[in-house]
């Protein structure tokens, strides 16, 4: 029987390619989608398209409560949802810097609080959070963005401390530059400039970042918490 999985923030790019991993792996799973329809690239087999925005607390009760009812009480949380709202300091505003951290670090302390009492109960569990390394190496224009996912580390260490004794892990997967539709958008010029601090030379693709993800999750890892996994292609090297 294949694990109850939820992912958030699932319906594209590093998070979708997380749920199709873990469908293709016989798990069972249900991704988070924030606005409109489920998207029809999410809802393939074993995956579960649930709406929730992980800024309201009841809404991440309501997804909690259908993916259990669908496939059980959780036992991998990966939080992945985030947003950005790329300024430079001096003309960022207190909401586009608030938001962020709505979303990024209170979305993922909301999923993770929700997740937890069902895995101490049981003495299992896995939850893995999706930070990047800009949360380790900064970014110009990215104050907030760079803030919130530095602060996933400590938050997940803190968890790993408190419930190691349960039988739950708690590590941050770091990514760097992967293609996704964010990335996309980039002009060549930012490319060639972020490729540039690569030393592998390359983007990853997002099933790479989901490989990570999968085993932090696995058997093979249950001894591993508290940990930063970085797939940036040693971007963050270092730190």
């Amino acid at each position: 029987m294949g694990r109850s999985v939820l992912v958030t923030g699932g319906s594209r790019g590093i998070g979708l390619a997380v749920a199709r991993s873990f469908a293709q792996a016989g798990d069972k799973v249900a991704l988070t989608y924030r606005t409109g329809g489920p998207p029809p690239a999410a809802t393939g087999p074993g995956c579960l398209a649930v709406r929730c925005d992980v800024t309201d607390a009841e809404q991440v009760e309501r997804a909690f409560k259908e993916a259990e009812a669908a496939h059980g009480p959780v036992e991998v949380l990966v939080a992945n949802a985030g947003i950005t709202r790329d300024q430079l300091l001096l003309r960022m505003s207190e909401r586009d810097f608030l938001d962020v951290l709505d979303t990024n670090v209170m979305g993922v302390f909301r999923v993770v609080r929700q997740a937890v009492g069902e895995m101490v109960q049981a003495r299992r569990g896995r939850i893995v959070l999706v930070s990047s390394v800009v949360g380790m190496l900064g970014a110009a224009g990215q104050s907030n963005y760079a803030a919130s996912k530095s602060g996933l580390v400590g938050f997940a260490r803190s968890v790993a401390r408190e419930l190691g004794g349960r039988g739950v892990t708690c590590n941050v997967v770091a990514p760097g530059f992967v293609e996704t539709d964010m990335t996309k958008a980039l002009n060549d010029r930012q490319r060639a400039a972020l490729l540039g601090r690569v030393p592998l030379g390359r983007s990853a693709r997002p099933e790479e970042v989901a490989a990570a993800v999968r085993f932090l999750a696995s058997e093979d890892a249950a001894y591993v918490t508290g940990a930063v996994l970085p797939v940036d292609g040693g971007m963050g090297m270092g730190h």
